[in-house]
């Protein structure tokens, strides 16, 4: 699978995309959900919750193991995706559809610090 050009991306393997409304969707990379297998549990942070950049905000679960999520930049979580979290398969399906939560950032900038698909394939295959 391709690296989506239009997606920020954090080591951890999380990407998170801008939304018309001013949010951001975020959720784990391709390379993430081939590293973690069949992804069976997924535990979002649910709406209200803050975020703080490189902090565990929630869990994917696989066959194999467990892998904590990171917030990318500091902000609010606004939305949880149930979809998702009912049938965490879709990750494994489409992983740059199936955002785990949409969140408003605390100030748009923070993304500056974000890897671009340039960046991000590079660290991966180093």
């Amino acid at each position: 699978m391709q690296t989506p050009q239009s997606l920020l991306f954090s080591p951890q393997h999380l990407w998170i995309k801008s939304t018309a409304d001013g949010l951001w969707e975020a959720g784990i990379t391709d390379y993430a959900q081939n590293l973690l297998g069949d992804i069976v549990f997924v535990e979002a942070p649910t709406a209200g919750t803050r975020l703080t950049a490189e902090q565990p905000c929630g869990l994917v679960e696989s066959v194999k193991t467990g892998s904590d999520l990171h917030a990318l930049i500091n902000g609010e979580v606004v939305e949880v995706n149930q979809s998702v979290v009912d049938s965490p398969e879709q990750i494994n399906d489409n992983p740059y559809k199936a955002w785990i939560f949409k969140f408003k950032a605390d100030k748009d900038t923070d993304t500056e610090k974000l890897l671009s698909a340039e960046a991000y394939e590079v660290l991966i295959k180093s």
